[in-house]
C-alpha cells in the first residue's frame, strides 16, 4: 500500500512532460545541477535561524524604533476574574444572544455587562499596537531586502525581459545559486511565519493564515520540484513588490502619521494594480498558460500549476476591489478609514454589535473591507485601522 501510494505521488507522468524520467535530472551535465526536492530540506533549519533573527530585529531594532516614535506597548485594562465566563470564553469569544441571556440569568449580571466582560477579554488577548509595528517593520525589511536581491539577479535573467525562455530546454534548466538562495529564504520565511503562529498572540484570522501560508509553501515546493524555478521567481518577486508599500503603511499609521499612511496606502494601491493586475496576468500567467502550452505542451502537474494561478488571480481581483474602496476613500476624504476588522474594539462597537443583535436585517449593511492575509500577513492588522 506505501509503495502504491508512493508510486502514485512520484508519477512522472504527473510531474513532467512526456519522455522525461526522475533519472534524467538525477544525471546533471558536469557542473550543472537540476533542482532536487532534497535541497529544500535546508529550509527547515534556516526557518528557525528566521524566526530567531526577527526575535532579535524586534528586540534590538524596532522596539528601539517604536520607543523613538513614541508608540507605547500599553497595558490592557483585565476583564474581572470569572471562571463561569473564562470557561465560556475559552469555547467561544463573542457568545450569542441566547448565551448572554443564559448567562446573565446564572449569574444575575444584565447583558450589557456581560457584553463589556467579553469586550474586555477579547481585547486583553490582542496584541498591542508596539508588538504590531514590531511585526510590520521585521516583514518590512524583509520583503524590502528580499526584493532587492532578487531582482539583481532577475535583472541579468534573459527570461525576465523575454519569457518565453522560461519554458526553452524545459525542465532541463540549470538552477543558479541565486535562484536557490531566493526560493530558500522565501520558503524559510514563510515556514518560519506558520511556526511563530503557534507561538505568538493568537489572532483572530489564525485559520485563515495557515491556510495560506501552507498553501504558499506548497506552491514554492511544487515549483521548485518540477523545476518551473523561471517562472516561481517571478510569482515571487511580483508579490514582494506591493507587499513593502504595505507594510510602510501600517508602520505610518501606528506611528500616528495619517498622511504618511494615506499616501503610502494610495502608492501600494496602485503598485498591487500594476504588478497583479497587470504585469502578473498579461506577462506571468500568460507565459505559463500559452507560452509554455506552445513549447512543451500540457501535462498533468502543468494543468495543477495553472488553475491554482488563475484562482490566485481571481484572488487579486476580489482584493483590488476591496483596497481600491479604502484608497479612493482616503483620496476624497483625506484619511484611510478605519477597517471592520480593527483589532480593538470600543464601547459604541460592542453596542451597535448589541444592535444587531437585535434587529438581524441591520447585518445586511454593507461593511467596508479591508486587504486580506494573503497580502499583508494578518487580515485584520493593517493600515486601515
Amino acid at each position: 500500500m506505501t509503495s502504491y501510494i508512493s508510486a502514485w505521488i512520484w508519477s512522472e507522468r504527473f510531474w513532467f512532460p512526456e519522455n522525461v524520467t526522475w533519472a534524467d535530472l538525477e544525471r546533471p551535465p558536469p557542473g550543472v545541477e537540476y533542482p532536487r526536492l532534497g535541497h529544500l530540506m535546508y529550509a527547515f533549519p534556516l526557518a528557525v535561524g528566521v524566526f530567531l533573527l526577527r526575535l532579535l530585529f524586534e528586540r534590538l531594532v524596532a522596539k528601539p524604533c517604536a520607543h523613538i516614535l513614541q508608540i507605547q506597548a500599553g497595558v490592557p485594562r483585565r476583564a474581572q476574574p470569572n471562571d463561569v465566563l473564562e470557561r465560556v470564553y475559552q469555547s467561544k469569544t463573542s457568545p450569542d444572544t441566547r448565551q448572554l441571556d443564559g448567562l446573565s440569568k446564572q449569574l444575575d449580571w444584565d447583558v450589557r455587562k456581560l457584553q463589556r466582560w467579553f469586550r474586555i477579554r477579547r481585547n486583553q488577548d490582542r496584541p498591542s499596537t508596539q508588538i504590531k509595528f514590531c511585526e510590520s517593520m521585521w516583514r518590512f525589511t524583509f520583503y524590502s531586502g528580499i526584493f532587492i536581491y532578487a531582482m539583481q539577479h532577475l535583472w541579468v535573467s534573459p527570461w525576465m525581459w523575454d519569457v518565453r525562455k522560461c519554458w526553452h530546454n524545459y525542465p532541463f534548466q540549470a538552477i543558479s545559486s541565486g535562484q536557490y538562495n531566493y526560493y530558500v529564504a522565501e520558503l524559510a520565511f514563510y515556514w518560519s511565519l506558520m511556526f511563530s503562529q503557534f507561538i505568538d498572540i493568537k489572532r483572530k484570522d489564525f485559520v485563515i493564515m495557515l491556510v495560506h501560508h501552507l498553501a504558499t509553501i506548497m506552491l514554492i515546493t511544487f515549483s521548485y520540484t518540477n523545476n518551473m524555478i523561471r517562472a516561481g521567481t517571478l510569482v515571487m518577486v511580483v508579490h514582494d513588490a506591493s507587499d513593502i508599500f504595505l507594510e510602510a503603511a501600517k508602520l505610518a499609521n501606528y506611528a500616528k502619521y495619517q498622511r504618511l499612511c494615506d499616501g503610502l496606502f494610495v502608492v501600494f494601491s496602485i503598485s498591487f494594480f500594476i504588478s497583479r493586475l497587470v504585469i502578473y496576468p498579461f506577462w506571468i500567467v500568460y507565459t505559463v498558460l500559452i507560452d509554455s502550452w506552445e513549447i512543451i505542451g500540457p501535462y498533468r502537474a502543468w494543468w495543477l500549476l495553472n488553475g491554482l494561478l488563475l484562482v490566485l488571480q481571481t484572488l487579486h481581483i476580489i482584493w483590488f476591489y476591496l483596497i481600491a474602496r479604502i484608497a479612493i476613500k482616503a483620496i476624497f476624504k483625506g484619511k484611510v478609514s478605519k477597517d471592520d476588522r480593527s483589532d480593538i474594539e470600543s464601547s459604541s462597537d460592542e453596542e451597535m454589535n448589541s444592535n444587531n443583535r437585535k434587529t438581524p436585517s441591520q447585518t445586511l449593511k454593507p461593511k467596508d473591507g479591508g486587504h486580506t492575509g494573503n497580502l499583508n500577513g494578518e487580515t485584520h492588522d493593517h493600515c486601515v485601522q
